[in-house]
């Protein structure tokens, strides 16, 4: 019975190493888009070609989200936006939107 609970967690955290694996592709590849977009202009139409093929499709799957239009979409608003994934993400710019929407708020 403990083998099987141990396999069980060293299969669940195999699989939790793999989406972030995972993750991190499409996260460089959104910071691909965006630096196409800056140079070239078509970030957001790059980005929605690279979901919409069959391995952009596998990649979100694996990475755990669900390869749908509605994700294509915020993809492409994403990188319209023009924010690398790595200032988005920071503690920093976080608070910074946050006290920008309050602002708008008020």
């Amino acid at each position: 019975m403990i083998d099987f609970v141990d396999g069980t967690a060293y299969n669940n955290e195999q699989g939790n190493r793999s989406r972030k694996l995972f993750a991190a592709v499409v996260l460089a590849a959104l910071d691909d888009a965006i630096a196409d977009d800056k140079k070239y202009g078509n970030g957001p139409e790059q980005i929605a070609r690279w979901a919409r093929s069959k391995d952009g499709r596998e990649v979100l799957s694996c990475a755990g989200i669900d390869p749908n239009e509605r994700v294509v979409g915020g993809l492409m608003e994403f990188v319209s936006k023009g924010v690398r994934t790595s200032v988005a993400l920071s503690r920093e710019e976080s608070e910074r939107r946050q006290s920008m929407e309050q602002a708008e708020a008020a």
